[in-house]
């Protein structure tokens, strides 16, 4: 999210949680002043995810100070080291695209970490592309809370939580009509679509 009212939007749409993406790496970057606005002016029991990408720990740590967040997500090569430091609660983002990852060694080296998003891009690259990924390369029996990320739309979520049986789904492109900026009713459409499956 970079603007308040898609912000609250969301929160009144009955979202679990936001993000607010404070790597200077990514065309959705908010100044973490910005984002601490944004964090104070939502209603209870919605929670805000922080995103980071490879940046600077004084930086990280001067962000989190300011925004609070609930929770950290670290979408770069982080170590687990680099992800504990902070003392938050942190998801590691795992690059699913190109060659893939190795699953079972970034979630045996990361035992600290909240669960695990796996996103469509490839080993190095961003996240918001607006692109899939293989979704039958998650084994069946993911051992860690699992949030599914890359190129999720009102059009195909269903299928995608029916497939994955996610924890949790995550998304940015799906519901917008520019980098940034949400379209109401394709976010009110994706609330919808996952609600549905909730019901099963």
């Amino acid at each position: 999210m970079v603007r308040m009212q898609d912000a609250l939007a969301a929160a009144t749409l009955g979202v679990d949680a936001i993000g607010l993406v404070l790597t200077p790496r990514s065309k959705r970057c908010l100044a973490p002043a910005r984002a601490r606005e944004i964090r104070v002016a939502l209603p209870p029991f919605v929670s805000v995810v922080t995103l980071f990408n490879d940046d600077d720990p004084a930086f990280v740590a001067a962000a989190i100070a300011t925004v609070a967040p609930d929770l950290v997500q670290f979408h770069g090569s982080e170590k687990p080291a680099d992800c504990v430091r902070y003392g938050r609660p942190y998801l590691k983002s795992i690059a699913m695209g190109g060659d893939g990852a190795d699953l079972e060694a970034v979630v045996a080296a990361h035992p600290q970490a909240a669960g695990f998003l796996l996103d469509s891009h490839a080993a190095g690259g961003q996240g918001g592309s607006g692109n899939t990924f293989d979704w039958a390369k998650i084994p069946k029996e993911f051992p860690r809370p699992l949030v599914l990320a890359g190129g999720l739309t009102p059009e195909n979520v269903a299928a995608a939580i029916r497939l994955v049986h996610p924890f949790a789904v995550d998304l940015a492109s799906g519901i917008e009509s520019a980098p940034g900026i949400k379209d109401l009713d394709k976010m009110r459409r994706f609330v919808a679509a996952v609600r549905e499956c909730d019901k099963v």
